[in-house]
Parts: C-alpha cells; structure tokens; sequence
C-alpha cells in the first residue's frame, strides 16, 4: 500500500517523515483543515495543542469516510501559524502517524481568521478489497 523510499544519498530526515513514498493504489486527497468542531461548526479557539487535535481528529473522520485510515497517508502538509510551535506539533502528529512516516512538508503560514494555529492536508491510499 506505502513502501518509503529512503537512500543515503538524499538528506536524511529531521523529523517524522520519509524522504520519499511510493503509493499503490487509489488515493483521495484531504483538502486542508482546519480546528473547526463538527458539532457546533465553530473554530475552536483554545492551546495550539487544542486547536492540532481538533485538527488531526477532523483529518482522521474524512480519511475513514473515504476509506482509508491515517495508516494509508503518504502525503501530508501542515500550515503552522508560527514556527514555533514545530516541536509540539511533531509530538501530536506521532500520535496519529506511525513509521514509515509520510512524505511531508511543514510551513509557516498566515491562516484564515488571524487565529487559527494550524492547518493539515493530506492525501492516501484507499485500500481496496
């Protein structure tokens, strides 16, 4: 389904995620997300923890509407606020994303309503059968 692509060659990862991932398979694409609570439709504006979370959690309901589960994720990207929230965003996202890790890319980025922390996207493998 994934199989990540690692050679000594290429800079070795920093982080939670692979150098590269060969997908087989259909795969859906997860349009960005932000920390919005399904229920009542609104931001939910606490600790970036808080906010990452709702985030992850939002993520995970659409991959298991389309399918698939976090274990079939070969691409994700993050949209950080601020940079300095990296190092606790590695910490939840390990919580979620086991190895081998998807390929991934983390920025910072100004996010709609000047208050939201972070927003994810992804794409992944639905395994059929």
């Amino acid at each position: 389904m994934r199989k990540e692509i690692y050679t000594e060659k290429g800079a070795t990862p920093v982080g939670p995620y692979s150098q590269a991932v060969v997908a087989d398979g259909p795969l859906v694409f997860v349009s960005g997300q932000g920390p919005v609570d399904p229920v009542t439709g609104q931001m939910k504006l606490g600790s970036f923890a808080e906010q990452a979370e709702q985030v992850f959690e939002n993520l995970k309901t659409l991959l298991e509407a389309a399918g698939t589960s976090w274990e079939h994720v070969v691409r994700v990207g993050i949209f950080l606020a601020d940079m300095a929230y990296f190092a606790e965003m590695n910490g939840i996202y390990q919580r979620y994303l086991t190895k081998p890790y998807p390929a991934r890319t983390t920025v910072q980025a100004g996010l709609p309503g000047g208050k939201m922390l972070i927003e994810v996207d992804c794409i992944a493998v639905v395994p059929q059968g």
